[in-house]
């Protein structure tokens, strides 16, 4: 039994167990590698970062930690025992310091409960230095707390599992460069003449280390600027010809967004197609480089000449004069159109351009290069070769965009109405058929022309779908005309294209069968151009139309320019003589002539010939003496509702039967 004045026994220092305390370290240090996995790598100059404020903070540190014992230098090996566990602490609180530097553990909660538990343990351990020159334990209780703290930090930071590391051109932020410049700072200070102590002399070769690696990232950085300048310029300028690129263009016309005082040439070569497809790519781009050359040598420096991409070129001046930016367009094509020699051959180029100024409806770079766009598309289709951009002229604006859109739903929803006007007989005046006459009965601005709509609808794709609505009113009202008694044929003009569409033919001979039709109820009406793109195809269709018993008429006849022999061989039942050569008839004898010679030509070939765009009786009866079979026009009846279609062929009706 213990004597109740009985001291506590003494354990010498180190103790044999202190060896398995520090072996708690490797496990510690393991904990930190381990728990870090899946990182990803730093590049060369996140390592020189981390490298950078790590020395640093290990200089601060080990000054903090080493000055304290700076005036006891008798004890050194019990000095260096003791300090082994300071140390080991500030280690590993480095360690952590450069896995965030470093971007490889995240800054936030986790990392800095880690940080905080070894400065915690490293302030505890610094009273095993009494311990070291008494030779045995002495510690009093604040410090055996701060371990207990120090230990609880580190399971509170273990038992969170760790996150995946996000790559750090996502989430995790770059040091910056006021924290690398504050460590290269304090590792000169150090190194600052100062008296040859021990301290110093551990502290030093941290320093060394700190400001060689704050050395290499300084020479680092100054490469990855020039690095940075290089693909900078390269990124604006074009592979082949050394010119600037879209990207330079959009820099200037960005940066002077607000100034405006910029004319924009967008220029588009005609012809290179065929160079480049008869002589190869390696003569296009010589064709290219020669033809950039030439744009660049016809303007003067202020100018910016680039190339956007295949044969397209643009040149934006500091010019907002229309007039002086037409001429400079007619001197660029000049110097365009020169013969080029590649290959041994002289070829010679032309070349569109569009002209678009900058003003205050021009919505940024976007906006003028839509507008030179549009210009350019113009000159080439007009044949003009230059033109500046006219907005009454845009079929691409935004309203004739919104047109497009509202057409669209307007087609879904059941807002296409078909008018029709009606053909009678030249000699009785009795009626014998109408024409289907599209219309758009818009919700806010009313009926609408064709005119109005149909642009819109070729130039987005709606034809077919618009084709497909009219030939299904017209033929459900030739179904309900024939169910009431009225028996008329109904002629709906088909454009080329959905002509030509396999699926919009499908869909009329499969509406034509299920209403029971086809025995001439229905005539297409087909331009003479229908003829031009594929003669073969129109050939077939044609065919394969008079074959499900629906007639075929030439609409606007004359006026095209397909061959006689498609009239001689394809079951054509009907010629409409266009209302061009019709108005004047009375005064012009060509048109007389071009009328009653086509007049004859129907009667040879026993086709129905009908006059439209008759205006008056004079004219009604002019035509009457040539020989037409049908009249239409305004002089006849105007184009009309299906409802007042019918009570207009009753009233004709009767008032022809009377007039015989």
């Amino acid at each position: 039994m213990l004597n109740s004045t009985a001291q506590p026994e003494t354990v010498s220092f180190p103790a044999p167990g202190e060896w398995l305390f520090l072996a708690a370290y490797i496990g510690f240090s393991a904990f930190l590698v381990l728990d870090r996995a899946g990182a990803t790598q730093a590049a060369g100059g996140g390592w020189l970062d981390g490298l950078i404020i790590v020395g640093g903070t290990a200089c601060v540190a080990l000054v903090a930690v080493l000055t304290p014992f700076a005036a006891d230098p008798g004890g050194a090996l019990p000095l260096l025992v003791a300090l082994i566990y300071p140390l080991l602490d500030v280690t590993l609180l480095l360690l952590v310091v450069a896995q965030m530097a470093l971007r490889q553990r995240p800054v936030g909660g986790r990392g800095l409960v880690l940080a905080a538990a070894f400065v915690v343990l490293g302030i505890a351990d610094t009273s095993l230095v009494a311990s070291a020159r008494s030779g045995s334990y002495q510690s009093g209780e604040l410090f055996d707390v701060t371990w207990c703290v120090g230990f609880l930090l580190l399971v509170e930071a273990a038992c969170h599992r760790a996150g995946r590391t996000v790559p750090d051109d996502v989430t995790q932020p770059k040091p910056g460069a006021i924290p690398i410049i504050l460590a290269a700072t304090v590792a000169l200070v150090t190194l600052l003449p100062q008296q040859a102590t021990g301290i110093r002399l551990v502290v030093v070769a941290p320093a060394l280390v700190t400001l060689l690696a704050a050395g290499l990232r300084l020479g680092l950085a100054l490469r990855q600027a020039q690095q940075l300048n290089e693909a900078l310029l390269l990124s604006r300028t074009d592979d082949l010809t050394g010119l600037p690129n879209r990207r330079a263009l959009n820099d200037l016309l960005g940066s002077d967004r607000d100034s405006g005082g910029h004319g924009l040439l967008l220029l588009d070569l005609d012809g290179f197609k065929e160079i480049n497809d008869t002589l190869g790519h390696a003569a296009g781009d010589a064709v290219l480089r020669a033809i950039g050359s030439r744009i660049r040598a016809a303007v003067d420096a202020s100018a910016l000449v680039v190339r956007l991409g295949g044969d397209e070129f643009a040149v934006a001046v500091p010019q907002d004069d229309p007039v002086r930016l037409t001429e400079l367009a007619f001197r660029l094509r000049d110097a365009v159109r020169k013969p080029v020699r590649v290959d041994g051959l002289e070829v010679c180029l032309d070349v569109s351009i569009g002209i678009a100024v900058r003003d205050d409806g021009t919505a940024g770079v976007g906006g003028l290069l839509r507008r030179a766009d549009v210009a350019m598309y113009q000159a080439k289709t007009g044949r003009a070769g230059v033109l500046v951009y006219d907005a009454a002229r845009d079929d691409f604006s935004r309203e004739r965009l919104r047109i497009a859109e509202e057409l669209r739903r307007g087609i879904d929803s059941g807002e296409i109405v078909v008018w029709y006007q009606p053909k009678v007989d030249a000699t009785t005046g009795a009626p014998t058929g109408v024409e289907a006459l599209v219309r758009w009965s818009h919700p806010k601005d009313g009926l609408l022309p064709p005119a109005a709509f149909l642009p819109a609808a070729r130039r987005t794709g709606l034809m077919p779908a618009l084709t497909r609505a009219v030939l299904a009113q017209v033929i459900s009202d030739l179904a309900r005309w024939r169910s009431d008694g009225l028996d008329m044929h109904a002629a709906v003009n088909v454009a080329p294209a959905e002509l030509l569409a396999p699926a919009v033919m499908s869909d009329l001979f499969g509406m034509i069968a299920r209403a029971g039709l086809g025995d001439g109820s229905l005539v297409i009406e087909v331009t003479e151009d229908s003829f031009l793109a594929d003669p073969d195809r129109a050939r077939e269709v044609i065919e394969a139309i008079g074959a499900r018993g629906i007639e075929v008429a030439i609409d606007d006849f004359g006026t095209g320019y397909s061959s006689l022999a498609y009239l001689r061989d394809l079951p054509v039942q009907e010629l409409k003589i266009d209302r061009s050569f019709v108005s004047d008839i009375l005064t012009n004898p060509r048109n007389e002539m071009i009328v009653r010679t086509t007049l004859e030509l129907g009667r040879g070939l026993g086709m129905r010939t009908v006059a439209e765009g008759v205006e008056d009786e004079v004219i009604a009866e002019r035509l009457r003496e040539l020989g037409v079979d049908e009249l239409q026009g305004y002089h006849f009846a105007r184009p009309m509702p299906p409802a007042h279609l019918a009570t207009w062929l009753v009233e004709r009706t009767a008032r022809t039967v009377t007039r015989s």
